[in-house]
């Protein structure tokens, strides 16, 4: 780190992102996310002589064969376009394998992480000889069959073992303004999301013990987005509601890590005429940025801020700096 970088990390006490996956162009529900996690940079400390946030893109390409070549150009143009510019340049998630390795490894010497040798079919096998019925969308809880050893098996994955898993410094690294936002007792995370409100999860009885890396030697996307928001001192994290299932397997790999859990505010979901998520799988096309202020009110709209039929008459900038001082009133309340 340089004493630059050193200077304005001190200037500021909020860092967000937005980290789309390539797997193609924006969509409406994509541009809501992205939208909503730069107007939370910006209205920070609106109204209190502050000068805003710090906002950060980041490809989140480590499923490579769901990444679509060129998607990544296509969408930093797209938010350009918007006027969604970053304050520093993008960082690709593909270049930052070692920093996830280092990772894995501190979490296997401190025995929070074990190899396993179970496919999807062992897990579904397992789990109907219980009896147990799988819910549509819903991902099996993993038994834990490798928990104790491979049983002379292959190791095709590696593990977070989130049984009895106890912080050894639950607040310590954490900020003052974000000590209350979790809590982690009995295997049960608890934490408040900005919009949400109370949120909490078993995670060992809801997920299992999930996976940091993949059988086909892929990085896991719990394990890379906690080490990249880390790496790059995320303090906000504001995203779709759709991931808020994952906040509480992120809380317990930052507690092993021993790094910051930041604050989050899960927005709300553009669904398909099946009232279904928004997304690439259930029909979402690409942005039609030919009126990128249409395209922004559209999801200003979803966020619960003024339309564009109210703004028409403003420029794109305009438009932006009134949805700032919305966003300012609207979500920046205590957690």
């Amino acid at each position: 780190m340089t004493r630059g970088e050193g200077a304005q990390r001190e200037a500021t006490t909020y860092q967000g992102r937005f980290a789309p996956s390539p797997t193609g162009p924006l969509h409406a529900g994509s541009l809501v996310a992205a939208l909503a996690s730069w107007l939370d940079a910006r209205a920070w400390e609106v109204g209190h002589s502050g000068r805003g946030g710090r906002w950060l893109v980041r490809i989140e390409d480590v499923d490579t064969p769901r990444c679509v070549p060129g998607a990544a150009d296509v969408i930093l143009q797209q938010l350009a376009t918007c006027g969604l510019l970053p304050d520093a340049p993008p960082v690709w998630q593909s270049a930052r394998g070692a920093l996830y390795q280092q990772a894995l490894d501190q979490l296997i010497a401190q025995g929070h992480a074990y190899p396993c040798a179970c496919s999807r079919k062992d897990i579904e096998d397992a789990h109907a000889a219980q009896g147990h019925d799988r819910t549509r969308h819903a991902t099996l809880p993993y038994p834990g069959t490798c928990r104790h050893g491979l049983r002379g098996r292959p190791a095709r994955s590696w593990r977070f073992n989130t049984t009895d898993f106890k912080p050894k410094n639950p607040l310590a690294l954490i900020d003052k303004a974000q000590a209350a936002t979790f809590s982690i007792a009995n295997g049960t995370v608890r934490w408040a999301d900005r919009r949400l409100g109370p949120q909490a999860q078993h995670v060992a009885s809801a997920v299992g013990d999930f996976v940091l890396r993949r059988a086909d030697g892929l990085w896991a996307y719990q394990l890379a987005v906690v080490v990249d928001d880390a790496a790059q001192h995320i303090t906000h994290v504001v995203r779709g509601e759709d991931l808020a299932d994952n906040t509480p397997r992120q809380i317990l790999l930052q507690q092993a890590l021993g790094v910051a859990t930041p604050s989050y505010l899960h927005t709300p979901l553009v669904c398909g005429a099946n009232g279904e998520k928004l997304s690439k799988q259930n029909g979402a096309t690409a942005l039609d940025l030919h009126d990128p202020l249409l395209a922004l009110g559209n999801a200003a709209r979803v966020l619960g801020l003024p339309s564009v039929e109210q703004i028409h008459k403003n420029t794109l900038p305009e438009a932006l700096e009134i949805w700032v001082n919305a966003w300012a009133r609207t979500y920046n309340g205590p957690p």
